[in-house]
């Protein structure tokens, strides 16, 4: 399958953001153009080659077969707070018309103080209604975990749910037995042998499935299935070239009973499609795409990477990489 793309001919794109987020300032990757149209690889740089071949599938089911049927013509989605202040924050969250806002925490070890204050801006921005999720990346320990939760959930007059609290699906076990708010697991989820494992070891509520690094829309719908959870599906930074497969993955899903964290276009300083099939939500709304979105030339020359030395980095990797898939598929 890999024969049928143009991967000599990927643009690499360098797009600033708006704030920090994941500890980077640029969001880079490549776009490639096989058959069916466009697909997005941009696995983050510390992701080692084989964890990349995932993100690589999902670009080549995008480029070459497309993705199934959806059953639903829109996907809610929550607004996403990055580690900012509160008057930022409460910018970030009225103007978004959205009714559910997902909030960085934990970005530092002596975050709370300003974690709580950026949540109490959320709310204020909501009002008495309008659903406050939080995302702590796995970071905290089981006691900070529990403590911290319990602070947060407080300030936000609930929380709907708690991302990631803690690395380990023995330590999420641990946080959901001593708090009272909804526990979502997302790297434990993807990064598991048997993503069942988390719902049968009562470490999780909800699951945050992610289609980019799983592989592929069909590979996703296969872990949301195993995983036996209510599934939320979130982006991974990409460009609406690579969200619509995220987009088309909630859009797959048979049941889908939160908003899902597809907003992510609002944290890049622009897109690389242009106009109504850029992928940014209208009324908290995105419609899902049936084929994947054609990037514009002028912004792919606009955001086009021109560092020689990280641009035969990313070539250098894409080359591992297509090789490394080649070698897991070979025999399919």
């Amino acid at each position: 399958m890999t024969n049928d793309i143009d991967f000599n001919g990927a643009h690499i794109y360098a797009i600033p953001m708006r704030a920090r987020f994941r500890g980077i300032t640029v969001r880079e990757g490549m776009l490639i153009e096989g058959p069916a149209g466009w697909g997005e690889f941009c696995p983050f740089a510390d992701y080692d080659d084989t964890v990349s071949a995932g993100w690589l599938a999902t670009t080549i089911e995008q480029c070459t077969v497309g993705w199934p049927e959806p059953v639903r013509d829109r996907i809610p989605i929550n607004c996403t707070v990055p580690a900012v202040g509160p008057e930022r924050t409460h910018e970030i969250v009225a103007n978004s018309g959205c009714r559910t806002a997902k909030v960085k925490v934990a970005d530092h070890p002596d975050s709370l103080a300003e974690d709580l204050a950026r949540v109490e801006a959320v709310r204020d921005a909501f009002g008495p209604d309008g659903a406050i999720r939080v995302d702590a990346n796995g970071v905290w320990d089981v006691d900070t975990a529990v403590s911290h939760i319990r602070q947060l959930d407080k300030a936000a007059g609930g929380l709907e749910y708690v991302e990631q609290p803690c690395w380990t699906i023995e330590e999420l076990a641990a946080v959901r037995r001593q708090v009272d708010v909804r526990i979502a697991a997302d790297e434990s989820i993807r990064r598991a042998d048997d993503p069942m494992r988390v719902a049968v070891a009562g470490a999780a509520d909800v699951a945050v499935i992610k289609c980019t690094p799983l592989g592929g829309v069909r590979r996703s719908l296969e872990v949301a299935k195993a995983a036996g959870l209510p599934c939320v599906v979130s982006s991974a930074l990409e460009t609406s070239v690579g969200l619509a497969a995220q987009v088309a993955l909630a859009g797959a899903l048979p049941e889908l009973d939160f908003a899902c964290g597809l907003g992510t276009l609002s944290l890049l300083n622009s897109d690389l499609v242009s106009g109504s099939a850029s992928l940014r939500a209208v009324d908290g709304y995105l419609p899902v795409p049936r084929t994947s979105p054609t990037p514009d030339p002028t912004l792919l020359d606009t955001y086009e990477l021109t560092d020689p030395e990280q641009v035969a980095w990313w070539r250098d990797r894409l080359a591992r990489v297509v090789s490394e898939y080649d070698r897991a598929h070979t025999n399919e």
